[in-house]
């Protein structure tokens, strides 16, 4: 049956910052696939979603490169192996590029890139071994433009777009899929400052919609569901725009 591609009994997923916003709904899809699921993130709303959703968390800094390895690990062997990972952490700073300060700068691409890089590289090494597994990367609408006073966020997303086609350029032939989602303007507390705190802006963001409205994190669950499953088997470094037609108007 066709759906039962879409079916994640027996499959291993560690999703980063599930601890709320668009991590927890995608973690929380998982588990109603069937996958088994561990959270892993630095605050305690990590280890909530995961009693919640039925899993467990590791707590973890993943701006630290030395804490990063050992939640990852620390997660991976109580999973008792690894057949999804999905990276949905990350950090804004909103300056004008004039004002952005170098530390500001480097906490974002450390936190939004390379412990990207980082945990896809952990997590490819035991796919490729077991010439199966599914990464799912968290990229933006700003991996497609470059947005107002959030220069490094906007780098930031624009090297997890790239960096998911260069990874499944790499590991496609062993069996592994890299692939991301690009959400559009969703409602979470990275963006507060627009739909909550903005009236004119995020008006400016409801003209442009086809859609009409602003997402909602469970309008992730679909697709999240769909690139760590069978069904995505031949999907190989796509960038899934989830955007209510935003790069469409």
């Amino acid at each position: 049956m066709p759906l039962d591609h879409f079916r994640l009994s027996g499959r291993r997923a560690l999703v980063t910052g599930g601890g709320g916003g668009l991590g927890r709904a995608m973690a929380g899809a998982l588990r109603e696939a069937g996958a088994t699921v561990a959270v892993l993130g630095r605050s305690e709303s990590a280890e909530r979603a995961a009693v919640e959703l039925g899993g467990f968390a590791v707590r973890a800094d993943l701006g630290d490169r030395a804490d990063l390895r050992r939640g990852f690990d620390e997660a991976v062997q109580r999973l008792g192996g690894l057949d999804v990972l999905v990276t949905s952490h990350g950090i804004g700073r909103i300056f004008e590029a004039l004002d952005h300060e170098l530390s500001d700068w480097d906490a974002v691409l450390e936190v939004n890139l390379t412990s990207v890089f980082e945990l896809c590289q952990l997590a490819g090494r035991i796919m490729v071994e077991q010439a199966s597994g599914k990464i799912v990367n968290v990229a933006s609408m700003l991996s497609f433009s470059g947005g107002v006073k959030v220069s490094s966020y906007a780098a930031s997303k624009g090297g997890v777009a790239q960096l998911t086609k260069a990874l499944a350029n790499e590991w496609a032939a062993f069996g592994v899929n890299v692939n991301a989602i690009a959400p559009g303007y969703i409602k979470t507390q990275l963006n507060t400052h627009i739909w909550r705190d903005d009236p004119e802006r995020s008006a400016q963001i409801l003209a442009r919609l086809p859609a009409g409205r602003w997402g909602e994190p469970s309008d992730l669950e679909g697709a999240v569901v769909f690139l760590a499953s069978s069904a995505s088997d031949y999907l190989h470094g796509v960038i899934l725009p989830v955007d209510g037609g935003w790069l469409a108007r």
